[in-house]
């Protein structure tokens, strides 16, 4: 049974990027129902504190994004008592590995080279319409498992704001949420306190200058046009959602009703 979830968000001192998306519109006049779909970083770090309050949530299942380059680097999540773990990497280890590697250990004109002159952004847009485009078998599985009895559940990745973004809008869009609310939701991971900190190795000033965080930020930003990317590649190989989740995501119009039921008052 799911237990009533505090109205207050939660201080946790491990995991970041932590919320419930309930409360949020459908189209038609329902909201998606509290205490049944969350989203945050990774728990590798969650303190005992923070274990006993995401125990007291009565989650089904928890699906973890990160790849196993992100588990290396993090740790694996913290285990809670009752509770499925489904791993469903949405990028590949290898993919990025030398970029990501550039971003921790880089000087200046390194990192200029990465990531100036818009390049960041540009890897940020092509990111989400792959993920979109090339991830359906692993979004069907997440939408199947919701419709079927996989609630409570709690989607995360690393920072909780690109794999587990896309997840989350994904699934939104499936139950009909309107879509301004979804990047509105989406737009939540900029706040300070839920943001993804950046580690660089090195010491001294220079390491995290004005000009460096500048150039890193666009990795570390949610912004409107990477939604709005993963949005327009749905469009433009499938022709519109409905189309996406049935051909894409093999999304039957009766499994689509049950995950309404699930997530929905």
């Amino acid at each position: 049974m799911t237990q009533q979830v505090p109205s207050t968000e939660p201080e946790l001192a491990g995991v970041r990027n932590f919320r419930d998306v309930g409360g949020l519109p459908t189209v038609d006049g329902r909201r998606v129902r509290p205490g049944v779909l969350f989203r945050s970083g990774h728990l590798a770090h969650a303190t005992e504190e923070d274990a006993a309050f995401l125990a007291s949530l009565g989650l089904h299942t928890i699906f973890d994004f990160r790849n196993a380059a992100d588990q290396k680097l993090e740790g694996p999540d913290v285990e809670l008592p009752g509770t499925r773990n489904v791993n469903l990497p949405l990028t590949d280890p290898a993919h990025g590995a030398e970029f990501w590697t550039m971003v921790r250990e880089g000087d200046i004109e390194q990192l200029r080279g990465l990531l100036g002159d818009g390049k960041a952004a540009a890897r940020m847009v092509s990111s989400y319409r792959t993920i979109v485009k090339d991830r359906t078998d692993e979004h069907s599985r997440v939408l199947h498992a919701l419709a079927e009895d996989s609630v409570p559940a709690l989607m995360h990745c690393a920072a909780g704001k690109d794999r587990a973004g896309i997840s989350i809008a994904v699934t939104l869009l499936a139950v009909g949420v309107e879509r301004d609310a979804i990047l509105a939701d989406y737009l939540e991971s900029n706040a300070k306190h839920r943001r993804y900190k950046v580690k660089r190795s090195g010491s001294g000033e220079s390491v995290y200058s004005p000009e460096v965080m500048e150039l890193l930020s666009p990795l570390f930003d949610a912004r409107a046009e990477y939604l709005a990317a993963a949005f327009e590649s749905i469009d433009e190989t499938w022709g519109d959602v409905d189309a996406y989740l049935e051909q894409g995501l093999k999304l039957t119009p009766e499994a689509r009703e049950r995950l309404r039921e699930r997530l929905l008052d």
